[in-house]
């Protein structure tokens, strides 16, 4: 046998389904339980009314075990406390399937691709910065759900795949949340928990927003290149069936009509009240599901829909997205384990000692990779910044670590975790709308995720040498 014929002969490793790995990790989290003792904090009332642990009270407690039961109940018991992502997901898929229907999307994007076809890949930086911007001041980072639909297709009919249209609205999104510079919800919160004036030391965190951008943009071009000069070369080559629908002459531009014109004014009425009420009310996921099954209908009745029509396209968005919105349930279930063998808050302190004992130089480095690793079982940044903060705030006094380096350390270390790790609810309904498999995600992204941290530990030690405050 040649040696062309023993390559053809050997099998290529390929990762196993999401939901394989999700269960090893539900599986591995079990036998943490049987191993790591229980443990607890104290906690109090921190300053956004919420409790916060409190540093220094952390004691073992009398070991609690779990059954085999309590295994296989973790599943349906993630799926219950993640509901409400959940129905938030299937919502996402319902609207978009019905504002497909309706032609309004094929419209704008008609318009867009028309408008950018001679700007080439510069397209890329011209859509990625407004987003990361928009995120820096809001932290709004589910509006990466709004933009995907818009941007992939637009990317598709410029000769891209789909990766390139949903790393545009990833990317842009998370460099923006991860380096925010006004949002309520993780600066705010961060330094609020440690006594920083609030969004203070905004300076340093915008010449970070600034290089992690760059890096993003630049990254996303080499590859978007690569993809228009060879499409063999796309992550996604074979896959066509999805992209077939936007093959389309870009010069042909069909008109709207009137139903149209006053359905778009609505959906676009329809995103300013979801801005504003992610900024001012709060609202997550429930509200948002109810917000897009609103808009799902009402565009549909005024393009003039048949209401049986409309429930179809529903049903078609819910099964296309129902692996997405799956898989943060099945995520969730780790955190179940976890906290019903108590012993998250054991992680958190021996995270916390880890820390502690590094040399002081590399301090800010190991906090970035503990809030990293805390992401994936504690999935949501105001969650993590009210469990974490009050430890790390505490242990940069210790240690001689800015705070303000510490709140940096968090922002780094959660933020770019959302990207990739599949607990992440926002993250997954994005891949199940992009319909980008979960595996050839994390092949194109982590050498990015790789390049962001190490530069993320290097602008920490700086911070930390300059003495930022």
């Amino acid at each position: 046998m040649n040696k062309q014929n023993k390559r053809v002969g050997k099998k290529q490793f390929a990762l196993p389904h999401i939901y394989v790995i999700l269960v090893i990790m539900i599986i591995v989290a079990y036998l943490a339980t049987l191993i790591v003792p229980s443990g607890k904090f104290q906690t109090e009332e921190g300053p956004t009314g919420a409790e916060v642990l409190i540093p220094g009270t952390f004691e073992v407690i009398e070991k609690t075990y779990l059954s085999i039961s309590d295994l296989l109940f973790s599943i349906p018991e993630g799926l219950i406390q993640a509901s409400e992502i959940f129905f938030g997901i299937l919502m996402i898929g319902g609207m978009f399937a019905v504002l497909e229907k309706t032609g309004i999307i094929e419209l704008g994007i008609s318009k867009l691709a028309h408008s950018f076809a001679n700007r080439g890949v510069l397209i890329i930086p011209f859509l990625m910065i407004p987003m990361a911007l928009l995120t820096a001041f809001t932290g709004a980072v589910e509006l990466v759900l709004v933009y995907v639909p818009v941007v992939i297709p637009l990317m598709l009919k410029l000769g891209y795949d789909r990766i390139t249209g949903t790393a545009i609205a990833l990317i842009s999104t998370i460099a923006g949340y991860s380096l925010a510079l006004t949002a309520p919800a993780t600066v705010g919160i961060a330094q609020q928990l440690v006594e920083l004036k609030l969004y203070s030391g905004i300076g340093y965190r915008m010449i970070a927003l600034a290089i992690f951008l760059t890096i993003g943009i630049v990254f996303l071009m080499k590859y978007a290149l690569k993809v228009k000069k060879d499409p063999k070369q796309s992550l996604l080559y074979g896959d066509h069936e999805v992209d077939a629908e936007f093959e389309q002459d870009i010069t042909n531009i069909p008109k709207a009509t009137t139903r149209q014109l006053i359905a778009t004014f609505v959906i676009l009425a329809g995103v300013i009240l979801m801005i504003y009420g992610l900024i001012n009310w709060g609202w997550y996921f429930k509200e948002l599901a109810g917000l897009y099954a609103g808009i799902g209908i009402l565009t549909g009745l005024i393009v003039g829909m048949k209401l049986d029509t409309i429930a179809i396209a529903f049903n078609e968005g819910f099964k296309n997205i129902i692996l997405g919105a799956a898989v943060v349930g099945l995520a969730r279930a780790v955190s179940v384990i976890l906290n019903d063998g108590q012993i998250i808050d054991t992680i958190v302190n021996g995270l916390g000692v880890i820390t502690q004992i590094v040399p002081h130089s590399i301090t800010p480095t190991i906090m970035m990779a503990v809030q990293g690793l805390l992401n994936f079982v504690i999935p949501s940044s105001s969650g993590q910044a009210m469990i974490s903060m009050p430890i790390m705030g505490g242990l940069a006094d210790i240690t001689g670590v800015s705070r303000q380096v510490s709140v940096l350390a968090f922002q780094i270390g959660d933020g770019f975790s959302h990207i990739f790790y599949p607990t992440s609810g926002y993250f997954m309904a994005t891949l199940a709308l992009s319909k980008i498999p979960y595996t050839k995600w994390l092949k194109f992204i982590i050498p990015l995720i790789i390049t962001w941290y190490l530069v993320g530990a290097i602008l920490l030690v700086i911070a930390q040498l300059i003495n930022w405050q």
